[in-house]
């Protein structure tokens, strides 16, 4: 009898729990960061939008390195140092007594949000068993999925009905219980790479070629996924939908939830492609209804296609950088992944803000509902064109054994 080897393990519990923290922590801050330098420090539009990409700016540039070093320093030394700089930036809010000192702070709480989730990501790609590399990557991405979901909502919330420092009361809390959660695992720790010493510059020594194609491709996703996070809330005003954009991202993360049994699954039985076009395809039609909601009903149907669709595809593309990485380079092709992710999703706001003032908020999201079935196109080009030959080729051999 075939028996599947096990997932859900304690410390694949842990990882997943401590990457949901590391997560929530950010989208909390995310969402209220800008409101709140422009109260507390009378800041410009632009100089609040910096406070708060400038965190994504701190995590893009150290991936790379973190990538790079991870297996020479140690998974476990570099997750729990991580975590630890982690709170103390969390921490530090408190004390911030002006506008260079807050962009000073929110740099460092990215270079270890960068450190700490190239950490978690590359520990539970070992944890996951080889033939669940598909539904565990799913599970593990949810974690993400459901912060991404929960994080607006309660950064929300608080801003509405607390002061502002509930808001680094919160994000201290849940920094604290990431490192908690962390000191219980056990980490598996990869082969130590070899310090040799060579000149110059290398590409390779930074990011995992194999994982670059849909690396790239999750950057343009992630860009399109931008406009949602940064603009809805404006979009739902304009359009008097604002009581049902608050349910927006619980809407996603129930629909989400519901699919990823069945999503993680698919990718490991029917390959890829049989999950990440017709993902793209939701995401894409969800996109299109989000541009012409009128009607509350119809912004909510558009989360739930958005939720099924962008959800499913970014953990499966995810699972695809780590499959087709050797195994002693899953870490760069972790921080590879999740570089090129963070740059989509931290330059998104800030160049789709120059459209806005030529579109309107209605208009953009037609742009991106356009963008959205581009990349159906551009998934079939970096890796779709590949995977299908590949399984075609298996199909094949299984035919003529």
């Amino acid at each position: 009898m075939n028996h599947k080897p096990k997932l859900w393990t304690k410390d694949f519990l842990i990882v997943s729990s401590a990457n949901f923290f590391l997560f929530l922590t950010f989208y909390v801050l995310m969402v209220t960061l800008t409101i709140y330098t422009i109260e507390h420090f009378h800041a410009s539009q632009a100089q609040a939008g910096l406070a708060s990409s400038i965190f994504v700016l701190g995590a893009v540039l150290v991936r790379p390195l973190a990538g790079k070093k991870i297996d020479q320093i140690g998974r476990r030394k570099m997750l729990l140092g991580s975590l630890v700089l982690f709170l103390l930036a969390s921490i530090g809010y408190f004390m911030v007594n002006g506008l260079l000192a807050l962009m000073i702070d929110r740099l460092v709480h990215g270079f270890a949000f960068g450190l700490a989730t190239t950490a978690t990501g590359t520990i539970a790609a070992d944890i996951i068993p080889n033939q669940r590399r598909g539904e565990g990557t799913g599970y593990f991405a949810m974690s993400t999925n459901l912060a991404m979901a929960f994080g607006p909502f309660i950064g929300l919330v608080i801003t509405q009905h607390f002061s502002y420092s509930i808001i680094f009361y919160a994000a201290s809390l849940f920094a604290a219980l990431a490192l908690v959660a962390s000191l219980f695992m056990n980490v598996p720790e990869g082969k130590m790479a070899k310090a040799t010493r060579q000149k110059g510059f290398k590409i390779s020594d930074y990011f995992e070629k194999s994982a670059l194609p849909i690396s790239i491709f999750i950057g343009f996703a992630g860009f399109t996924y931008s406009s949602i996070l940064s603009y809805l809330t404006s979009f739902a005003k304009e359009m008097n939908l604002m009581d049902a954009a608050s349910f927006f991202f619980v809407v996603f993360a129930v629909f989400l939830l519901a699919s990823r049994p069945f999503t993680g699954r698919m990718f490991d039985v029917l390959g890829e492609n049989a999950v990440i076009y017709p993902a793209l395809v939701f995401y894409a039609i969800g996109m299109v209804m989000l541009s012409q909601s009128h009607h509350g009903i119809t912004l909510l149907i558009a989360a739930a296609f958005i939720g099924v669709g962008y959800g499913t595809f970014q953990s499966s593309c995810q699972a695809i950088s780590i499959k087709e990485a050797p195994s002693g380079r899953m870490g760069l092709a972790t921080s590879t992944f999740f570089t090129m992710y963070d740059f989509g999703i931290g330059s998104g706001p800030f160049l789709l803000g120059f459209l806005i003032p030529f579109t309107g908020f209605k208009g953009l999201f037609i742009g991106m509902a356009i963008f959205a079935f581009i990349l159906i196109g551009l998934y079939f080009l970096v890796h779709g064109k590949k995977a299908s030959l590949r399984k075609k080729m298996q199909t094949e051999e299984r035919m003529s054994a």
